[in-house]
């Protein structure tokens, strides 16, 4: 749409430019002879290039800094190749011709170059942020598996992102496919996958947002290619939960954020039936409680120990209690609980 605006006003602009060019008295007796087939040639050729621009597929732009640059190179261009050829055509009786489709073509085709090049340069001043249209921190690119699966709106809820995160458009749409079974349990998984794309917008913690792809640019690439190069693109990271996704992104040098290992790092040192060692520092608030501390200062409480107050003892873990407030672990001496 924004390509369409600019397309328009260009066109205006030659439009006005060239009737003013063929109402000069001073222009070429075969242009003021025949004016609006003049007009008619000169707006075919300068929208000549306007017209196969628009056959491109849109992309994605910085429309402002675009069009500022391309303004300024191009009539820095024009000038300059005026300027050289000025000493050819002091006699040419088309001069102003020449100067009018200079001055006209080349901003717009800087214009257009930039904005379908614009991740290929690297302009140092002032220039430098122009690759990328997404600021700040690293965005987080979302995949159907970690969507289904739920438990990012759960991580996001702890404050612990706050990096934006995105949708790609190929990955609602497979969700919807999936939503949209037959299948009575691929149905459930995919309206599951829907309602947390609906929590996570509408939760005040998380940045969330629907991200376009360029179609014809992923045209033939499976979802999770095209979850690796726009990654790439965007110089983001996947969340998945997807070993297969995890693997192919790790090969090709992309970040990946697995919920597996997440939830392993941070499930409890202790599981029930392992054993531990400490030293019962004091008695618990039951009666035949003693309390003990790890390194990391987890409290350990064990049941039939108060009267081993001040020794270390052998104990089997029971529970492990996990909340905001901490970790507390529930245990029962060993039979070799004593030295």
């Amino acid at each position: 749409m924004l390509r369409i605006i600019v397309y328009v006003a260009y066109a205006f602009v030659c439009a006005g430019a060239i009737a003013a060019f063929v109402s000069e008295e001073s222009a070429p007796r075969i242009i003021t002879e025949h004016p609006l087939f003049t007009f008619v040639i000169l707006m075919g050729v300068t929208q000549a290039i306007a017209l196969f621009d628009l056959l491109i597929v849109h992309k994605r732009l910085d429309v402002v800094t675009a069009i500022y640059f391309g303004l300024m190179i191009g009539f820095l261009l024009s000038y300059l190749l005026i300027m050289a050829l000025d000493p050819v055509m002091q006699n040419f009786p088309y001069r102003g011709l020449v100067v009018m489709l200079t001055t006209l073509t080349l901003p717009y085709m800087c214009i257009s170059l930039l904005l379908q090049t614009k991740d290929d340069f690297r302009f140092i001043i002032p220039y430098v942020e122009f690759s990328r249209e997404l600021k700040g921190a690293r965005p987080l690119i979302l995949d159907t598996s970690a969507l289904i699966d739920g438990r990012i709106s759960d991580v996001i809820d702890t404050k612990i992102l706050d990096s934006r995160m995105l949708v790609p458009e190929f990955v609602l749409k497979e969700i919807q496919g999936i939503a949209d079974s037959s299948d009575k349990n691929r149905r459930a998984r995919g309206r599951r996958g829907l309602d947390v794309i609906s929590n996570l917008q509408t939760n005040p913690h998380a940045d969330v947002a629907m991200y376009e792809t360029n179609k014809k640019d992923y045209k033939g690439m499976s979802v999770d290619q095209r979850l690796v190069a726009l990654a790439k693109e965007l110089g983001g990271r996947v969340v998945t939960n997807d070993f297969n996704l995890n693997k192919v992104a790790s090969v090709q040098g992309v970040d990946v954020i697995n919920l597996n290992d997440v939830a392993n790092s941070l499930r409890p040192r202790y599981l029930p039936g392992e054993n531990l060692r400490i030293k019962v520092i004091k008695e618990g608030e039951t009666q035949g409680q003693g309390v003990g501390y790890l390194d990391d200062g987890t409290m350990v409480i064990c049941e039939q120990t108060s009267h081993l107050i001040g020794q270390e003892i052998n104990l089997v873990v029971t529970s492990v209690l996990q909340s905001s407030a901490g970790r507390m672990i529930f245990g029962r001496p060993r039979q070799d609980a004593h030295h």
